[in-house]
């Protein structure tokens, strides 16, 4: 069941990727991330206000934990993919966020010193490859031509913030209700971005209230945020960090199929061989072959 939610949180953040770029002239950074957190809340608030009321001493027990968290889940991270996504590409930033279960790996080990096997290892080298073949478009040469910028610097801060939120799941409160939880790091994310919002609107930059963009923050709200996040907590608490990383590479895998499916674009044989050695690599971290292992 944690692989399965696993792969549900890549497919509804490859929708969250597509759509911010989209929508990127509309609405600007700190206004979407403000906004999604805090329908995000609201809607988090009609199941949770029962579960943070019985569970206040216990949160207030982990208060520098769920602060740290909410700083960094919901603060930073997202902050960052969308300054990150006002002046790059989509494939730069899911070349960028590829880098993820390396990082994952690293804040592991320098956090709780958990160490990777070697098999784990190449299959993270394995899943990473067909990444590249996929944004490559089965050429080296297309990949020599992809240039970076300020947004993909923004993008790898984003990438270190999303890997160091995961490894300390790891030391997720026993019995903390996940409604609880979630409702807890949003709070401390939107007191985070409140002054952002404020500033970027007394600069000008406001939100065109479009039928386009109330969908965009709806759909960021309660699927790239609400149940991708609930998904994600869960499953790195059952299966382990390490394990749940490489499953960011399905993103590249899925912004192909949602390109086929709602922007007529075509799948050629360079995306069956990446999505073939993701999946590969995928298995080859996820499940071990050997007792010994």
């Amino acid at each position: 069941m944690s692989y399965v939610l696993l792969v549900l949180t890549t497919l509804f953040w490859s929708g969250n990727f597509v759509i911010s770029r989209g929508m990127h002239t509309e609405i600007p950074p700190f206004t979407l991330a403000f906004w999604r957190w805090m329908t995000a809340l609201l809607i988090l608030l009609s199941f949770a206000v029962v579960h943070l009321w019985r569970q206040r001493e216990l949160a207030r027990t982990h208060s520098r934990f769920i602060i740290l968290q909410g700083i960094l889940g919901v603060g930073g991270f997202n902050t960052m993919v969308y300054l990150a996504m006002q002046t790059t590409t989509a494939i730069n930033a899911v070349l960028v966020n590829s880098s993820i279960p390396v990082l994952i790996a690293v804040c592991s080990w320098v956090l709780y010193k958990e160490i990777m096997s070697v098999r784990q290892c190449f299959g993270v080298l394995v899943s990473l490859t067909g990444v590249v073949l996929i944004i490559a478009h089965g050429e080296l040469a297309h990949l020599l031509q992809v240039s970076f910028n300020r947004g993909d610097l923004y993008m790898l801060v984003a990438a270190v913030i999303w890997a160091l939120y995961s490894a300390n799941l790891k030391r997720y409160p026993q019995g903390l209700h996940p409604l609880a939880y979630q409702s807890g790091i949003v709070m401390v994310g939107l007191v985070v971005l409140l002054p952002l919002y404020l500033y970027e609107m007394a600069s000008g930059k406001v939100m065109s209230v479009t039928p386009g963009s109330v969908a965009t923050i709806v759909y960021v709200a309660l699927f790239a945020s609400i149940l991708a996040y609930i998904f994600w907590n869960r499953a790195v608490r059952d299966v382990g960090a390490n394990k749940a990383g490489p499953f960011i590479h399905l993103m590249p895998v899925f912004s192909a199929i949602l390109a086929v499916l709602f922007l007529g674009e075509k799948i050629y044989s360079y995306h069956l061989q990446g999505i073939a050695l993701i999946f590969t690599g995928i298995a080859m971290t996820t499940f071990k072959v050997s007792p010994g292992e």
